[in-house]
């Protein structure tokens, strides 16, 4: 069975310019991403969708595949439905790890762990997504989504809600195309802890993240078992 990691990293990025490539804790965050999958074991390919020429060049100067994206997939309007079904159409594996590098504090061990455990599930699962927990008191149109103001709880007490970030997917090819998307039907969810679960979609996401991976290490903290 064969296992490959896909990265997207589209070119056009809005809310932090040019986020995928700029400079990040020395490097850049598709440099970092690239590097992890990289020294990972359960990958048998590695590769970058893209409709950015720098971006597919960084891809090939790590020994990845470098898959181009045509530019009405790559651009904020494009559906994401429409581009997953696109990138598992264009990968040739039987097995796809989904990685984003705006998730940069995902430990290699974490990333093993998960793939892993795919191989293993039973057909109750049918793709594995790292979520991260909320413990907020959510609005939906000004009126409480989560709890009851009249009888309100301590924020630990609150329902159990998991937002997915996206971080590490992992489920057959066929159902990515299938599904068209990276969630299968019936997915186990792998929650991350506050530092690994940090995503990058703001520029305050761009710095936190690379404070925290700096302080915290940096490549150490992601080889770290």
């Amino acid at each position: 069975m064969k296992i490959a990691a896909l990265v997207a990293a589209r070119g056009g990025s809005e809310r932090v310019v040019g986020k995928n490539t700029r400079a990040f804790a020395g490097s850049s965050l598709l440099e970092i991403k690239l590097a992890q999958l990289v020294r990972l074991g359960p990958l048998d390919e590695i590769a970058v969708s893209s409709d950015d020429n720098t971006i597919l060049e960084i891809a090939t100067s790590y020994g990845c595949t470098a898959l181009r994206r045509p530019a009405h997939l790559a651009s904020s309007a494009a559906p994401m439905s429409d581009v997953y079904r696109y990138m598992a159409e264009e990968i040739n594996t039987d097995v796809v790890v989904y990685a984003n590098c705006t998730s940069p504090l995902v430990r290699d061990a974490t990333i093993e762990a998960i793939v892993e455990s795919f191989l293993r599930l039973d057909a109750h699962h049918d793709s594995i997504n790292t979520a991260s927990p909320i413990r907020e008191f959510l609005l939906l149109d000004g009126l409480p989504l989560n709890y009851d103001p009249n009888n309100q709880p301590r924020s630990q007490d609150l329902p159990d809600i998991k937002a997915l970030n996206f971080a590490v997917n992992v489920l057959h090819r066929d159902t990515m195309m299938e599904r068209r998307n990276v969630l299968g039907s019936s997915p186990m969810i792998h929650v991350l802890d506050e530092i690994e679960g940090v995503d990058i979609d703001t520029p305050v996401d761009f710095d936190l993240a690379e404070f925290l991976y700096m302080s915290n290490g940096g490549e150490s903290y992601l080889r770290a078992t």
